[in-house]
């Protein structure tokens, strides 16, 4: 094999092997963020393991991408619960265009050393909706504070944990039928 035909082999190697780093990166890091809580990334769950006896504040907040026509709220702005209890909060979305609009809503937690003790049980997040002219849906979340916070010298003295929304249009509106 001459010197160029193995320059040309390796460097069509690297181009491949690069191209498919760069398709994996976003699933790979989702996963990576879950599984640590990076960045306020929220664990998933099934069920809240009981209370504890101990409260926590959850504020609920909301934003929209200037590019959706969209109105976007919690119904309530902030909530106390008990850590390890199960609690469900709703968020209400107004299509104000004239036209079906689709969004998609990404979320995170703050302070971010909480992201790993914030279980989701059910949520409207990377969910796409799409909305009618005029149509507002009610989107609950359904979550639990893991009893671990207690347990961690970095977060147990966490006394409010914020779950922020955003909502960003969609390239595709979601089809029906």
């Amino acid at each position: 094999m001459t010197r160029n035909l193995r320059t040309a082999l390796l460097a069509g190697i690297g181009v491949c092997t690069m191209t498919g780093v760069g398709f994996a990166s976003v699933p790979l890091y989702r996963m990576f963020c879950e599984a640590t809580g990076l960045n306020g990334t929220t664990q998933r769950g099934t069920r809240a393991p009981g209370t504890t006896g101990q409260k926590i504040t959850v504020a609920f907040d909301s934003n929209v991408s200037n590019k959706l026509n969209w109105k976007f709220a919690p119904e309530r702005r902030s909530d106390t619960i008990d850590i390890g209890g199960r609690d469900m909060a709703f968020f209400t979305a107004t299509n104000l265009a004239d036209k079906p609009v689709s969004g998609t809503a990404t979320f995170n937690v703050t302070p971010t050393t909480a992201g790993k003790y914030f279980t989701k049980i059910q949520c409207f997040c990377f969910t796409q909706q799409t909305l009618a002219p005029g149509e507002t849906v009610r989107m609950p979340v359904i979550f639990y504070v893991d009893p671990k916070i207690l347990d961690d010298p970095d977060a147990r003295d966490i006394q409010e944990i914020t779950l922020s929304y955003t909502f960003y249009p969609s390239d595709t509106p979601k089809t029906t039928g």
